[in-house]
């Protein structure tokens, strides 16, 4: 399938999702949030992939939103201020956008942020989103919403005083100042640096390759619990790891672990099944 702002290829398991409009400086177009929206869609639901790549192109991994997301000359604007019946449509909107990016963080695979360049305004919401990120030397990150009036609402300011310091997140928020790679790296913002974008792309690559030799579901339930007691009690979180475990044990998983390992060869595991919904059920009453 083509996509207006993305390529998208899934090879040996690993998908890789591609920012594709360099010219615009990968901007966040409206057609963005619904073709981002389409293709993790597809792969939660198909589990087609055992780990999700996002990279970019051009000089920028993202410059942010897009101005036409709040309406372009000539065009009723996307958000109306005039009164209060307008702006009370902001709240379902903003949960519109939102729902994209926290499909990233609930996606069953892992997904690894390999950054270029400037990673701007609705880019810091997005990566933030991720399990993994890479960067170049020459990456930088920006809360941009609040140069240009306005707090970030996309998840930047829920999801980045988890990731690094909480002061940190206040100096970065109020002053719009970038965020160097080297910084974000010292602050564990990032995992690693390189030097160039071929070199990082190739470690994404390496990573995602090492990730998907692994149990699918051994993956899905570590993610499910690291994200659990990020935002839970350790007591609560080690419960919830005892029912987590109960419910993905298996003995033939760890018995192929042994052997591959044994024999010299990459394990094989099966791949999580696809998801089926109501939507899937025939539609005519029996």
């Amino acid at each position: 399938m083509t996509y207006q702002c993305f390529s998208f290829t899934i090879e040996n398991r690993i998908a890789h999702l591609q920012f594709n409009r360099p010219a615009a400086l990968n901007t966040m177009q409206p057609v963005f949030w619904r073709e981002l929206s389409a293709i993790v869609a597809e792969l939660q639901r198909s589990a087609a992939a055992r780990v999700l790549v996002i990279s970019s192109t051009g000089k920028h991994f993202t410059a942010g939103m897009a101005l036409d997301v709040f309406g372009g000359p000539g065009s009723a604007p996307l958000i109306d201020d005039r009164n209060a019946t307008g702006r009370a449509s902001v709240a379902p909107l903003l949960a519109d956008m939102q729902q994209a990016f926290n499909a990233l963080e609930t996606l069953r695979m892992p997904v690894i942020a390999a950054i270029h360049g400037g990673c701007i305004g609705g880019g810091v919401d997005m990566v933030c989103a991720c399990d993994i990120r890479l960067a170049t030397a020459d990456a930088f990150f920006c809360i941009q919403e609040i140069n240009i009036g306005m707090a970030a609402d996309l998840g930047t300011l829920q999801r980045l005083p988890k990731l690094i310091p909480e002061g940190v997140v206040h100096e970065l928020a109020y002053t719009g100042r970038r965020l160097p790679a080297q910084r974000a790296l010292a602050l564990g913002l990032v995992n690693e640096v390189h030097a160039t974008q071929e070199d990082m792309l190739q470690a994404a690559m390496l990573m995602a390759r090492e990730i998907a030799e692994k149990s699918p579901v051994a993956i899905w339930g570590s993610k499910q619990a690291i994200h659990y007691a990020r935002d839970h009690a350790t007591a609560d979180a080690l419960q919830q790891m005892g029912w987590l475990q109960s419910g993905i044990w298996q003995n033939a998983d760890l018995f192929e672990a042994f052997m591959a390992k044994q024999q010299g060869r990459t394990p094989q595991f099966a791949d999580l099944p696809a998801l089926r919904s109501f939507e899937d059920a025939p539609y005519e009453l029996k």
